[in-house]
């Protein structure tokens, strides 16, 4: 009865010291050895690849965002055309609703799941595209189709040279500049290929309007 007794005590006891030490190594240890390593070594990404405009956080490099002037009064947001305009954002649906994530929501990421026969994928492509040609003044055929689709993730930051050259004639006229200005600020800011041949050329929407607002100030 004694041994049995003691035999509990002796396990319950090298339980406890083993939880107590795996506590400290996983919890504490690991932990701030990753975060300094993070810190020390890749200091933006560690911190959400935080993107800075004259020294406020304007967004991140790895999320977009939309650029509005407000709502209509069916609610619909407004976008602002003196920027250059997003992908949409069509992901699974909001913690705050069940529709779909039209505004870039961060608290939800992924695709809407729609196959390419279906009828409200369709319809929404169509309206997207007839709102980007009398928009911008093109042809629906010359409209890339990165402009009137969202990226699997939803909240995808870039946008294809092809929308990006498309918006710019529209760009400068809203701010009153020249547009072969706000069209080298495409070129200044499109992105290759990674490596030379994965994945497609990029612009980078929060980067890019950023520098336009550099442009606005300096013409200002």
């Amino acid at each position: 009865m004694n041994n049995s007794v003691s035999n509990t005590a002796r396990l319950i006891g090298a339980g406890l010291r083993a939880l107590l030490v795996l506590t400290v190594v996983c919890g504490v240890i690991y932990p701030l050895v990753v975060t300094g390593v993070a810190q020390a070594a890749f200091a933006g990404k560690a911190n959400g690849s935080e993107v800075s405009y004259r020294g406020n956080a304007v967004g991140s490099s790895l999320i977009g965002q939309r650029y509005d002037k407000g709502r209509d009064k069916a609610g619909n947001p407004i976008p602002d055309l003196k920027f250059f305009q997003p992908r949409p954002s069509a992901g699974l649906g909001s913690n705050k609703t069940n529709g779909v994530n039209t505004q870039y929501d961060l608290q939800v990421s992924g695709a809407s799941n729609l196959g390419a026969t279906n009828t409200d994928l369709i319809r929404a492509v169509k309206e997207r595209k007839k709102w980007v040609a009398t928009t911008y003044g093109v042809p629906e055929s010359k409209v890339p189709a990165d402009a009137v689709t969202s990226s699997g993730s939803g909240l995808d930051p870039d946008i294809s040279p092809e929308f990006a050259r498309l918006q710019a004639a529209r760009v400068a006229q809203e701010n009153h500049l020249p547009a072969g200005k706000v069209r080298q600020l495409v070129e200044d800011h499109t992105e290759g290929r990674a490596l030379g041949f994965m994945g497609e050329p990029r612009v980078n929407v929060l980067e890019l309007n950023i520098a336009l607002k550099e442009l606005v100030r300096s013409q200002g």
